[in-house]
């Protein structure tokens, strides 16, 4: 079952003002969607029941009675509280708590990014790396360590992929690109300008699009063909982007993984002729 309130704090930046102000009340007061009626919520959060259902439906549900079902599923089995997915980092940690909450970021950021993935697309996605031409990975920045760490699995199974660290040579490939290739294009924020200019190459050259980025309305979900969603739990320090990264990286994981199986004795076969043996310690 979707992961509502995950769905709802991803998209609340996205939102119009009112859905937005529906979308802060939901997320502040969960346990009332169990107990109150469409109207008694909008009553309570100054809106009115059909921003209640477009907001339903934005965030893919056919209605209010189904993001009900959701939250209530979601609060039975959720352990942790929204205060402590959002816990920080403060000037006054120990090395012990930074060690601690810096994990349970990415631990949380892992389990949210689990709850978000659509199996039914992860099984198109791999289709399309079985049956394509060529895999051309796109990212920048820190998305650039996953698309590396993604050209260096393929190489292993011998799946051809091109991975290049200039966003000027990335842009050209895209150019040069055609149909019976795959994109992959690396965005947490899915606003990174690079990469929507990539993506508007490759729609223009019809190649298909799979997008690892975060679960919001962006420029690079409305190119995308298929969407593969990460979230994050970033501490203060944003710019190392660190739980994204891993968040990146284990559906990077999935996918491989998931492409290996479905040619499960070639890849047995590739990985048997692509081991690189390491000499013993008193041979170096």
């Amino acid at each position: 079952m979707k992961s509502a309130l995950l769905l709802l704090r991803e998209a609340k930046a996205s939102l119009s003002p009112t859905e937005g102000a529906a979308a802060g009340y939901l997320l502040e007061h969960p346990e009332q969607v169990m107990e109150l009626s469409i109207h008694q919520i909008a009553e309570r959060s100054y809106t009115s029941p059909s921003t209640l259902i477009r907001l339903c439906h934005r965030l893919g549900f056919s209605g209010y009675k189904e993001f009900r079902r959701a939250v209530t599923c979601e609060l039975a089995l959720r352990q942790r509280s929204v205060e402590e997915q959002r816990r920080e980092l403060t000037r006054t940690d120990r090395l012990e708590d930074i060690i601690e909450k810096i994990t349970y970021q990415n631990i949380a950021s892992l389990e949210d990014t689990q709850n978000l993935l659509d199996v039914d697309i992860l099984r198109r996605c791999v289709e399309l790396v079985r049956d394509c031409r060529m895999v051309l990975l796109f990212g920048v920045g820190a998305s650039l360590c996953a698309a590396r760490d993604t050209y260096l699995k393929f190489l292993r199974l011998n799946k051809p992929c091109i991975v290049n660290d200039d966003w000027h040579s990335q842009l050209l490939m895209a150019r040069n690109a055609s149909a019976d290739d795959l994109a992959i294009v690396f965005s947490y924020s899915g606003q990174t300008v690079e990469m929507v200019e990539c993506m508007k190459a490759l729609r223009e050259k019809h190649t298909p699009i799979i997008a690892i980025t975060r679960c919001v309305q962006s420029p690079v979900t409305e190119l995308a063909d298929y969407k593969l969603y990460t979230t994050a739990s970033e501490s203060v320090f944003r710019s190392g982007a660190m739980s994204s990264r891993i968040s990146q990286l284990n559906l990077v994981d999935i996918l491989y993984t998931a492409y290996a199986n479905s040619e499960y004795d070639y890849s047995l076969e590739q990985f048997s002729r692509t081991h690189i043996s390491k000499p013993p310690l008193s041979n170096r």
